[in-house]
C-alpha cells in the first residue's frame, strides 16, 4: 500500500521492530516521526531510512508531559499524524517473588503507560487526519505473552494483557462512534532483535545471561518480517495481528485447552529451564 504523504509516528524506532517499521513505512512513501529514548538508535534509524524521510524525537514514552509536548511538535513541524505505532517496550525476567517494585514500575510505566500516553496524545490528530483523507491507523504492540502467561514473565504479561484490553476496547469505541480510524493489536512471537539482550533480570538471578539465552533460542521471526506482517494486517483491517508460528500457537492454546494450558506450560518450562541451566541442548 502506498503511504505517500502520511505522517507515521513509530515509538521504539531506534532498534528492532520499530526500526524495521520505520524502514518499511518510508519505503512506502510515509514520513516517519521516529521516537526513542536512545539518541544513538534514532541516528542509526535515520541513516537506515534516509535522513530526509525521518524526523527524530528523543522521547521517554513513560513521561506523559514529554509525550504530550512531542505530539504537539509533530503536529507543528510536520502535520497531524495519520498513523501511530505504539511499539516501545521493555522486558523483565524475574519471578513475582523476586522482582523489585522499582523494576515493576519501570516496566509498566513504559509498556502500559507508554501505550496509553501515545494513544491519548495522538488520538485527536489521528481522527482529524482520517476525516481529511483516508482512515487513519493506530497500532498497539502487545505480545504472545498478552495471550498466554508464562513463568518469570509475570510483569511483562501483566503489561501486555493490559495493552490487549485497552486496544480492543478502543477499537470497539471507534466502531461505535464511526470514527475514521482503524485500531489494531499486534501479538508478536519471539522476534530476532536485541530485546532479549536488553531485558532486566532480578538482582537475585545467578546467571545474568540465562534470560538472554532463552530468548535467543526461542526467536523465530526477523524484525523485517514482523514489520511486513504488521503493515499487511493493518491493510486488511485485522483487529488482532499475530506474528510468527509461535504467535499463532499462543492464540490457539487457550482456545484449545482453556485454563489447562497453565499447568502444561508450567511443567514444560520446568523441564526446559532445568536443561538450559545444565547447558544441555
Amino acid at each position: 500500500m502506498d503511504h505517500g504523504g502520511r505522517v507515521a509516528v513509530v515509538t521504539g524506532a531506534g532498534s528492532g521492530i520499530g526500526r524495521a517499521l520505520a524502514i518499511a513505512l518510508t519505503q512506502r512513501g510515509a514520513h516517519v516521526a521516529a521516537w526513542d529514548i536512545s539518541a544513538q538508535g534514532l541516528a542509526e534509524t535515520q541513516v537506515a531510512c534516509g535522513a530526509e524521510r525521518v524526523t527524530a524525537y528523543q522521547v521517554d514514552v513513560a513521561d506523559r508531559e514529554w509525550v504530550l509536548a512531542c505530539a504537539e511538535q509533530v503536529r507543528k513541524e510536520l502535520q497531524p499524524a495519520s498513523m501511530l505505532f505504539n511499539n516501545a517496550g521493555v522486558d523483565l525476567y524475574a519471578s513475582v517473588a523476586e522482582m523489585s517494585w522499582t523494576d515493576f514500575d519501570w516496566l509498566t510505566g513504559i509498556n502500559i503507560g507508554g501505550v496509553v500516553n501515545g494513544t491519548k496524545a495522538f488520538l485527536p490528530q489521528l481522527i482529524e487526519s482520517g476525516r481529511a483523507t483516508k482512515p487513519s491507523v493506530l497500532v498497539n504492540v502487545s505480545s504472545i505473552f498478552g495471550l498466554i502467561a508464562v513463568p518469570y514473565q509475570g510483569a511483562y504479561s501483566t503489561s501486555k494483557f493490559a495493552v490487549q484490553g485497552f486496544t480492543e476496547a478502543l477499537r470497539q469505541e471507534m466502531i461505535i462512534e464511526r470514527q475514521p480510524l482503524t485500531v489494531h493489536c499486534v501479538h508478536p512471537g519471539v522476534v530476532k532483535t536485541n530485546f532479549g539482550a536488553n531485558m532486566r533480570t532480578a538482582e537475585t538471578e545467578p546467571d545474568a545471561d540465562f534470560a538472554a539465552r532463552v530468548f535467543e533460542r526461542a526467536a523465530l521471526t526477523t524484525a523485517e518480517r514482523a514489520a511486513r506482517l504488521i503493515l499487511r494486517g493493518t491493510e486488511k483491517n485485522r483487529g488482532r495481528i499475530l506474528i510468527g508460528a509461535d504467535g499463532r500457537a499462543a492464540a490457539a492454546l487457550p482456545r484449545l485447552m482453556g485454563a489447562g494450558y497453565v499447568e502444561l506450560l508450567g511443567r514444560t518450562a520446568r523441564l526446559t529451564h532445568s536443561r538450559l541451566k545444565r547447558g544441555q541442548h
